[in-house]
């Protein structure tokens, strides 16, 4: 096994250890604090403790944290190995080579200024920008995005699944704030939607494990 083929196995490894289980944590703590307000709404006294809802929000950073990590984590080692490496970025474009190296500094850098930000304009902003960076990322051609299959392609389900989890970080303010629950109605629409896509991350994975290993990246 090559070090090139070796870095392949670094995003499916921390995905298994860090984002599976937090998806399972949270799902857990989810529905603790669902029936716990179904049972307070409905006037009956609940067993269920009174911490499960900070618990599921805490969680669920973790979980957000953990998967823009992995995003950038698997989107870099293309980048690294397919283009900055291969083609000796900083000597041939050094323009392009620094401008990856701080997309990658910003995308990130955005994400922890969201969770610090307090004003929903500013929530909106940093979500945004980390958005950003992680497509503008996602659309170098070294990538392997299998956009012929664009409706089963690991590539994108993790793009839409990144851009989720930053969308709920963004919202926490608003779903305590909105006594109406539209907001809470949204977050939980929208995250049932990323368990499915987290799912088909687990099998599209696999299967793009074999054929990035035959698959070149096209000619520029």
């Amino acid at each position: 096994m090559t070090p090139e083929e070796f870095s392949l196995l670094i995003h499916p490894f921390f995905v298994i250890v860090s984002v599976f289980p937090l998806l399972g944590i949270v799902c857990y703590f989810a529905w603790e604090t669902r029936q716990r307000r179904l049972q307070i709404k409905m006037g009956d006294k609940s067993k269920i403790a009174p911490s499960v809802g900070i618990n599921h929000v805490n969680i669920g950073k973790l979980l957000s944290t953990a998967v823009i990590i992995v995003t950038l984590m698997g989107l870099a080692q293309p980048i690294i190995t397919k283009k900055i490496l291969k083609e000796e970025l900083w000597q041939t474009n050094f323009f392009q080579f620094i401008f990856l190296v701080l997309m990658f500094i910003f995308t990130m850098a955005s994400f922890v200024f969201l969770f610090r930000a307090r004003v929903k304009l500013w929530r909106g902003i940093f979500a945004t920008l980390s958005g950003m960076g992680v497509v503008i990322l996602g659309c170098q051609e070294v990538i392997y995005h299998n956009t012929k299959q664009w409706y089963w392609s690991h590539y994108y389900y993790g793009v839409i699944v990144c851009l989720l989890m930053i969308f709920s970080v963004a919202i926490i303010e608003d779903i305590y704030r909105d006594k109406s629950n539209k907001w809470r109605n949204i977050h939980i629409i929208l995250n049932c939607l990323a368990l499915l896509l987290f799912i088909g991350q687990g099998i599209t994975g696999l299967r793009d494990l074999f054929e990035i290993g035959l698959w070149t990246s096209p000619p520029k």
